[in-house]
């Protein structure tokens, strides 16, 4: 079994000595949680993904009932966005440089770190052989994308679990980062944050912005954007999505970043929207309409918003790069 080797490494994550293996389930004091394909389980039975239901059998008494503040279609689209595009491509890694252009990255050396809300791992896939240990999270069917992108990591332990819930210890990463998540679940993303300092004291996230250092008429376009998502966000049917995202990357994005382009020859590039697209390919800017029209919720941050952080961390960096906002939160 993979996780054989690692018993006092999950010792430590959820602070216990009372963890052992049994057959295909881990037990923490005296709690049972299943393992499928390498991933723990830790999301209650009512809040799994319908394809680990047809794979686990559970209590019907168990699988009834969710929290209020659990978005089951969240949690749809996200596994079916990455279920649709698993692949990680070369060009995440210029993704990947651009989010973690605040940390020095040999820092990391011996640190333990925690991907929350890790979708496919593409962010993982390129910290394998710079950290010591990785904890990857996410509670959507994405986490088992993660494993098999990572199946060559016997650094790393794969959990699907619910972020606002974790049974994890406290200080249990030494580095943790959230990139893109937080501002599409249905709690407040800034009180997430300041929630997510019990698990780490440095810890990297990534937040739409509000458009607040962009003309004003992108913040025209965003309200003409977000009413169109509102609509299409409630259609589920694979086609029409397809079609969709099709559509959009075509005929929408594609023209803008090539307007973009010829701009940035006169200094101008920063008044057409889509900037940070420039160089993406299709499949990659697929990728990302898929993500930006087929989740529901959608929080938005200015940078004097996220610097108001500072009631709850020593220290907030914020990038001056695209994207906006992502920032650093030490304690």
């Amino acid at each position: 079994m993979y996780y054989s080797n690692k018993i006092a490494l999950l010792k430590d994550i959820f602070g216990t000595d009372h963890c052992e293996l049994k057959d295909d389930r881990l037990v923490i004091a005296g709690k049972e949680f299943p393992i499928l394909n390498d991933v723990i389980i830790l999301l209650e039975p009512s809040k799994w993904p319908v394809s680990v239901r047809d794979k686990i059998r559970v209590n019907e008494a168990d699988s009834l009932g969710s929290s209020s503040d659990f978005a089951e279609d969240i949690q749809f689209t996200f596994g079916a966005e990455w279920v649709k595009y698993p692949h990680i491509l070369d060009e995440h890694k210029r993704d990947f440089l651009s989010y973690f252009d605040i940390i020095d990255l040999n820092s990391l050396k011996n640190f333990r770190v925690c991907d929350l809300g890790c979708g496919i791992g593409r962010w993982s896939f390129f910290l394998l052989d710079k950290c010591r240990e990785l904890v990857l999270v996410d509670f959507s069917e994405a986490i088992f994308v993660a494993r098999e992108n990572l199946r060559k990591a016997d650094n790393a332990v794969f959990i699907m679990g619910d972020l606002t819930n974790l049974p994890l210890r406290d200080k249990f990463a030494d580095f943790l980062f959230c990139l893109g998540v937080l501002h599409h679940l249905p709690v407040n993303a800034l009180q997430m944050v300041r929630q997510l300092k019990k698990f780490s004291s440095q810890i990297l996230i990534y937040l739409y912005y509000s458009l607040d250092n962009r003309p004003w008429f992108h913040r025209v376009l965003l309200s003409v954007v977000t009413a169109i998502r509102s609509l299409v966000t409630k259609i589920r049917a694979p086609i029409f999505r397809s079609v969709f995202v099709e559509l959009a990357a075509v005929l929408v994005y594609c023209p803008l970043i090539v307007l973009g382009k010829f701009l940035n020859l006169f200094g101008l590039a920063r008044y057409v929207p889509l900037e940070y697209y420039k160089g993406m390919s299709l499949k990659r800017i697929r990728q990302d309409v898929y993500d930006r029209f087929f989740t529901r919720i959608e929080q938005r941050f200015s940078r004097k918003e996220i610097m108001g952080l500072n009631d709850t961390f020593k220290n907030v960096k914020v990038s001056e790069n695209i994207p906006y906002w992502h920032f650093l939160c030490t304690d």
